[in-house]
């Protein structure tokens, strides 16, 4: 059997925790993607569009969540 010790599991702490923030970064990137794609598909009322993608580049986290929550109810439905 393995002694790691204490310098051992910290190490594997570490790249565990490496590993995890690196898969939140990629699932964050990527739903930045899919709301700008999302945003560029459709039609919206007035300059709506412009303000989503401004806000959205501009300040992602908040912006995707005030989209996901507010801006898909301005989509022009057809």
């Amino acid at each position: 059997m393995h002694e790691f010790g204490i310098f051992g599991v910290a190490g594997i702490m570490g790249l565990s925790f490496l590993l995890m923030m690196f898969l939140v970064t990629v699932a964050a990137f990527a739903f930045w993607i899919w709301t700008l794609i999302d945003i560029l598909k459709n039609e919206f009322t007035g300059s709506n569009k412009i303000v989503w993608l401004v806000a959205v580049i501009m300040i992602p986290l908040i912006g995707m969540i005030l989209y996901w929550f507010i801006g898909r109810e301005q989509k022009i439905h057809g």
